[in-house]
């Protein structure tokens, strides 16, 4: 989502924080909505269904069509850290759903 289109501003986000040994080099650092780095916080990962340890979607070294799908305003999970990425930031929490799709009507929301 686009800054301009969000409630609040974006924000800076450490993709591995500094508590984890992160720097504040630019491919260590994302631009992220306030709700996915809240819910983010200083972690890095979590546990998989399968329960296993498994990391978040790295924006600097991932490819967004290789881990997730859009379908309708719902984001789809295509690999396990994309699941783990999606439950965790709670992407596909109801209100942020219909803020996708009333973005998509007015045609601002990225297609992926």
């Amino acid at each position: 989502m686009a800054e301009a289109d969000a409630f609040f501003d974006h924000e800076v986000d450490h993709i591995i924080s500094r508590k984890h040994g992160g720097s504040d080099e630019l491919d260590n650092l994302a631009f992220a909505c306030v709700a996915c780095n809240r819910y983010k916080g200083s972690d890095i990962g979590s546990l998989s269904t399968g329960n296993r340890f498994v990391r978040f979607f790295n924006p600097r070294q991932d490819e967004w069509r290789t881990h997730f799908k859009l379908v309708g305003s719902e984001i789809i999970a295509l690999t396990e850290f994309a699941d783990v990425t999606i439950r965790i930031f709670r992407v596909n929490a109801e209100v942020r759903q219909l803020e996708r799709a009333e973005l998509q009507s007015i045609g601002t929301y990225p297609e992926h």
